[in-house]
């Protein structure tokens, strides 16, 4: 859903702001939710090795109901609503659930195979087998397959393609009490700040 949610917003700024073209620069991974908002691009730019696609829908959990049995174990779940405890591990899963939550994941699926379709249109080698199945390709398949542009990392974009000598990194960082807070805890975040505020050669 986020990634449907950052899909659309960029479609909105495109279509609010034509004459600015978005590129996107993939490093390492993008697949799944990660392509779903890449294909919002104008232009997609990927390592060789970058590990791109992966258009599918999961759903997954465990079942524990054959060893719940085994051990004498007893599920005492207590629902208002035949379904209200559909996908409770503990619980077993009929025909009926099952094939609603498939159906839900094809029509997710559906959706998500819509949005790469418009974002890289004849680009795509639609005749690809597997393309729309789960798989994953290296950045150098990628472009092969009209999934990405180019091979190009992003250095080369802000250079050669924005014309850019300088990239400027807008990536939100934790402050000291964040990092402090993550580490240890709250509690002693806040009170190593105090001390700092307190310390005058700390401010």
């Amino acid at each position: 859903m986020q990634a449907g949610t950052i899909n659309s917003e960029i479609r909105r700024l495109r279509q609010k702001y034509p004459k600015i073209p978005l590129y996107a620069v993939v490093e390492d991974i993008c697949a799944s939710g990660g392509y779903y908002v890449a294909v919002a691009a104008d232009q997609i730019y990927v390592d060789r090795a970058s590990i791109v696609g992966s258009i599918g829908v999961l759903m997954d959990g465990f079942g524990f109901t054959g060893t719940m049995e085994k051990l004498g174990i007893e599920r005492r779940l207590l629902t208002a609503g035949e379904n209200k405890g559909f996908l409770d591990p503990f619980s077993p899963l009929n025909d009926a659930q099952r094939a609603h939550a498939q159906q839900m994941l094809d029509q997710i699926h559906t959706q998500f195979i819509d949005v790469v379709k418009q974002g890289r249109g004849e680009r795509l080698k639609l005749q690809t087998p597997g393309l729309f199945s789960g798989l994953f390709w290296s950045g150098q398949q990628a472009v092969e397959l009209g999934l990405a542009d180019q091979v190009a990392n992003l250095d080369f974009v802000a250079r050669e393609v924005i014309k850019a000598e300088e990239v400027i990194d807008y990536t939100r960082r934790d402050n000291v009490a964040e990092r402090l807070a993550k580490r240890f805890g709250a509690a002693f975040a806040e009170s190593t700040v105090r001390a700092m505020r307190a310390t005058p050669a700390l401010r």
